[in-house]
């Protein structure tokens, strides 16, 4: 007898270690479907990332309401990259080796998206990325080969750039132009030489060039040669914090004329740290405007805002947007397997995004509109839409 009930308790603990092991190599069917939402949630680039991840969220749980992808219900896996390039490969590897996701979206800073687009590409892990603008996240720089499994949902840098240009000369109807660039950031040098092709090939001048580094807290030595040139326009294409601390030391030089940027100055913090009074006079290109009336973006903003307490920026529209155009390609897979996904994510055409219909073209960019905003008295102003 006792020898009988020492078998049967070896055979019970037989059982469980094999469906131990069974249960370890179906977690993702277990867990249901892993999406990784990697984004600048701490560091320099927090309130881009906490808006992406905002939005994404939201997509994700709409769609769990409606019974989820494949069958199963979807698991946000969250992953903050630290606003850091190094940080962001880091954080997709965690998500790839460790969390085992099937996909992964998110990143606002083109830094950091060409680093974990490295990790991606390398992994075969599909990534679409929310709001890095840079042409290196999605097309190689030393080959100029399309990445396979690297995509955006939002619009390059030679569009956003074009854009601003004209939008300087036709619009302002200034020609003479000073540019500010942030020598440590991909975003920032490749929105410059886009904005300068541009404004020179329509008859703008560029007076200089001048350089400075995120993080920098004193801009008044290079402002003071930019006083002395006598610019009838300043184009800054940087992030928020480092803007709003130049354009705020402009005014106290006494530098009047109007600063222009790109989508990097979209934040509530660009306000509190730049004043709503210097910011008078400035204005940005950006992929969306929480002013647009189409009935999809107002079902957006009502829902962001009863989910979250506030409106909603471009970033969280666009997380929105991508989380939703991600799990519409793992439907059209109909499989989790990264090739099929990469597939049907470059087959992506016509999706009813809230930033417009999107398409993905044959460098995995989104083929979008743009918008101007104005800086007025401390809020957004919508003042017009340029499409590609």
């Amino acid at each position: 007898m006792k020898k009988t009930s020492l078998k049967l308790a070896a055979l019970f603990m037989v059982i469980l270690l094999v469906a131990g092991v069974l249960s370890g190599c179906g977690s993702q069917a277990a867990d249901g479907i892993k999406i990784g939402l990697l984004n600048e949630m701490t560091g320099g680039n927090a309130t881009f990332g906490q808006s992406s991840a905002n939005g994404a969220k939201m997509a994700i749980k709409e769609a769990n309401a409606k019974g989820g992808v494949l069958g199963k219900q979807i698991q946000a896996v969250v992953a903050d990259n630290k606003s850091e390039p190094s940080e962001s490969a880091n954080a997709m590897t965690k998500l790839i080796t460790q969390d085992k996701v099937a996909a992964v979206t998110g990143v606002f800073a083109s830094s950091n998206a060409i680093a974990a687009s490295s990790v991606a590409e390398a992994s075969k892990v599909p990534f679409l990325a929310v709001g890095a603008t840079n042409p290196k996240v999605t097309v190689d720089e030393k080959s100029g080969k399309v990445k396979d499994y690297s995509f955006r949902i939002c619009f390059i840098d030679p569009f956003q750039g074009t854009v601003g240009a004209n939008f300087v000369l036709n619009t302002l109807k200034l020609s003479k132009a000073v540019i500010l660039v942030d020598n440590s950031s991909d975003y920032s040098k490749g929105l410059s030489s886009f904005f300068k092709a541009a404004f020179t090939k329509g008859s703008g001048s560029i007076l200089a060039e001048e350089a400075y580094l995120q993080k920098d807290q004193d801009f008044k030595t290079v402002l003071t040669k930019v006083k002395a040139l006598n610019p009838e326009v300043i184009y800054v294409p940087g992030y928020y914090e480092e803007v709003g601390k130049i354009v705020k030391q402009a005014r106290e030089l006494g530098i009047t004329v109007p600063v222009v940027g790109g989508d990097g100055w979209d934040s509530p913090k660009l306000v509190e740290v730049g004043t709503a009074a210097a910011l008078n006079n400035t204005y940005f290109t950006n992929h969306y405007s929480a002013e647009d009336t189409s009935a999809a973006s107002k079902a957006f903003v009502e829902a962001y805002k009863k989910e979250y307490g506030q409106a909603p920026d471009a970033m969280a529209v666009l997380a929105y947007d991508a989380a939703n155009v991600l799990i519409d390609a793992i439907k059209r897979a109909n499989s989790l397997e990264a090739g099929k996904i990469r597939e049907a994510l470059a087959a992506t055409k016509g999706f009813p995004a809230v930033t417009g219909a999107t398409t993905l073209n044959a460098s995995h960019d989104a083929v979008k509109s743009a918008v101007i905003i104005e800086m007025k008295d401390g809020k957004q102003v919508y003042k017009a839409t340029v499409k590609p």
